[in-house]
């Protein structure tokens, strides 16, 4: 694997914290910053990208990571422009602008992409949505209203983050694997994706579904408890129909007075009647 011409200067400045108080480094360390930053906008740079060599199909970039977090180190507070509102936050992290030529629908009321976040063209913003730093959103997905697109988390194509889907940012440990949901993935309204979980292509998770690393899952179809371990995040198969459901809690008080447990239940695996339900996000494009 070839290395990135920036890696070892972000790396260099990330193993010296001196670099955000003394003016005569910390005016190289901002230029490779400002680099990297330009350079993860334009989709050219990824805290992590797919790699079939790796067990989990992706390969977490921490280099990356590091120069996300040395932005951070290197800014100051300042107020930020708003119109009729109040904004202060790090200098290095002021909120990007889209222009008609980029093919970013960005529609009017409140929605936010912070610095250092790639969307695609063709992508579509609800209001009031966000998209944090070092995110990457790909083409043709929606992202709808009051849905957040976390620090780092990996967006594919034609993804639909309905309302109120909440994908988690997982920026530290740079090392630890981010959100990933892969292409053609149905996001239920009120759901949340967390801690480095994987949801893989053409996956629909129904409104309300919430994945965590220590979230089992239960398949129904294939009689498996699909669950994280140690070395492996806990990864939702290739076309699953993934639903809120419960289990009996069977012991102890809990047993003793019938309380149930949230359990994901993987009910069927996506197929044309799947495909119909779903039509409608072509007519939303």
């Amino acid at each position: 694997m070839n290395v990135h011409p920036l890696q070892r200067t972000i790396e260099h400045y990330f193993g010296h914290p001196e670099a955000a108080i003394d003016f005569t480094i910390q005016a190289k360390a901002l230029e490779a910053f400002f680099e990297l930053r330009t350079a993860l906008e334009a989709g050219e740079l990824r805290s992590a990208e797919p790699d079939a060599s790796s067990p989990t199909g992706w390969r977490v970039n921490a280099w990356v990571k590091q120069g996300i977090l040395l932005g951070f180190r290197l800014g100051v507070l300042v107020e930020l422009p708003g119109v009729g509102l109040s904004f202060v936050d790090k200098n290095t992290y002021p909120l990007r602008k889209f222009t008609p030529e980029q093919g970013v629908r960005i529609v009017a009321g409140g929605s936010s992409v912070r610095a250092g976040a790639y969307v695609a063209r063709s992508v579509i913003c609800v209001p009031p949505m966000y998209v944090n730093t070092g995110a990457y959103v790909d083409e043709g997905t929606l992202v709808d209203s009051h849905a957040l697109v976390g620090s780092c988390a990996q967006i594919g194509k034609r993804v639909h983050l309905s309302a109120a889907a909440q994908i988690g940012g997982v920026l530290e440990p740079v090392n630890a694997s981010p959100v990933v949901i892969e292409d053609d993935v149905l996001v239920g309204g009120n759901s949340g994706v967390y801690e480095g979980t994987i949801v893989r292509k053409g996956a629909v998770l129904a409104a309300g579904t919430i994945l965590t690393r220590g979230t089992p899952v239960f398949d129904l179809v294939k009689g498996e408890v699909l669950r994280a371990t140690p070395e492996m995040p806990l990864i939702i198969p290739e076309n699953a129909v993934v639903v809120p459901g419960s289990r009996a809690v069977s012991r102890g008080k809990g047993a003793e007075w019938g309380l149930s447990l949230y359990a994901p239940v993987i009910v069927k695996y996506r197929d044309e009647k799947t495909e119909l339900s779903t039509a409608l996000e072509d007519l939303l494009r």
